[in-house]
């Protein structure tokens, strides 16, 4: 890294052991990249909640030349291991790491393929199973199972709850695979 890291901490006290572990983290992402030129990070303890206080939020920006920066913005809801700085350094990082891999495949030109996904509606459920048919704005009706749906949402369908999927074929025609609810609590 041309340009020292930087490591900020907002509503904690500064800790020699979290400032190491950043340090060990950010020069490991140079394995991934040789193009990174700068590092910031900031250490955010959410306000207190509770006796116990907040989870803490991890920032991290990291200017790579040639590439937008990659920036990575986690917070870490209210699980009781997202309380300890160190899980939440590490998972930030690790977030870090997957997008300077893509930073750099996307620079050599290799493109990554994502699935389209498709949108429509539960149309019905199978009773007894834990299945169900989609309908498209086509009018067409794609099988789908609970194994498909993503977070564990099955049981928050209903008929007519706009989902994306991916469309796949099956030993038996058209099926849906990465069902994802779409709504106020999960993106698009």
């Amino acid at each position: 890294m041309q340009a020292p890291i930087e490591i900020a901490f907002q509503n904690c006290d500064p800790s020699e052991a979290v400032r190491s572990e950043i340090l060990r983290l950010a020069q490991r992402l140079e394995k991934f990249s040789s193009r990174i030129t700068s590092c910031h990070v900031a250490i955010i303890r959410e306000e207190k909640r509770s006796r116990h206080g907040g989870p803490f939020k991890v920032d991290i920006r990291i200017a790579m030349p040639g590439h937008k920066d990659v920036i990575v913005n986690r917070t870490h809801d209210d699980k009781p291991e997202r309380e300890h700085v160190m899980v939440a350094v590490r998972e930030a990082f690790g977030a870090a790491q997957r997008q300077v891999e893509d930073a750099q495949r996307d620079l050599r030109g290799e493109v990554k393929l994502h699935a389209v996904e498709d949108h429509g509606r539960v149309a019905k459920f199978l009773a007894g199973e834990d299945a169900g048919f989609i309908e498209t704005p086509d009018g067409r009706e794609i099988y789908f199972h609970r194994n498909a749906v993503l977070d564990d949402a099955f049981d928050q369908l209903r008929v007519g709850s706009e989902i994306r999927f991916v469309e796949e074929e099956g030993d038996k025609g058209a099926q849906a695979s990465t069902v994802r609810l779409v709504g106020k609590h999960h993106p698009v």
